[in-house]
């Protein structure tokens, strides 16, 4: 067997091999570089985060096209988009979603402050966070609603988004008005009191 047909049957056994693929551990340890170097306030280059991960500058920016995109990919690190189910109690199903403890297992409330921080001073990544990341995760919310007005349990002249942002904005409130941490009891209570106003506004 030749060298070039040795090389390339080496390279399917690579592909076929079983487990996570090869590009989804590297991007990974991108994002746990790029974590890394915000947690310890550096300025994110592409270059530190090719020197902090060991990954190369261009399997970087073949799934990352700039900085923005890369600090905003790690920031969401943790997060996965609203699981709501649509069968039963379509208000019971939301405030489980939004307010049990595997709501945001992943996400640390710490990395929550670090994007505002960072966002509220670089409208770039305010926007491409919200693109790229926030619109993915809330389609379950709208997908809810949706169901609601179906139903005929919610009003039909709902304005899908202007719900999402107000019943999600409940929660922002608490951390960036109040300065409460949504792990402690009493700020939970006062989002799943403030949910079921918002509800009540709803139907139909």
């Amino acid at each position: 067997m030749n060298e070039r047909l040795r090389q390339s049957v080496a390279d399917t056994s690579v592909e076929r091999r079983p487990g996570r693929p090869r590009t989804q551990m590297l991007g990974e340890r991108v994002l746990e570089a790029v974590s890394q170097l915000l947690e310890s306030g550096e300025t994110i280059s592409v270059r530190r985060v090719v020197e902090t991960s060991g990954v190369s500058k261009a399997a970087i920016y073949r799934r990352w096209p700039g900085v923005t995109e890369l600090i905003a990919a790690a920031l969401d690190r943790g997060r996965t988009p609203y699981g709501i189910s649509l069968s039963g109690d379509l208000l019971e199903n939301l405030l489980e979603a939004l307010l049990s403890d595997d709501a945001e297992a992943g996400y640390s409330e710490e990395r929550l402050r670090t994007r505002l921080r960072l966002s509220l001073v670089d409208r770039e990544l305010q926007q491409t966070y919200w693109t790229h990341h926030i619109t993915r995760r809330r389609a379950g919310l709208l997908e809810l609603l949706r169901e609601g007005v179906a139903r005929g349990e919610l009003r039909a002249d709902l304005d899908f988004d202007a719900c999402s942002d107000l019943m999600t904005g409940v929660f922002y409130y608490q951390i960036v008005v109040r300065g409460d941490s949504l792990s402690e009891s009493a700020t939970r209570d006062r989002c799943q009191a403030a949910l079921r106003v918002v509800w009540r506004g709803m139907l139909a």
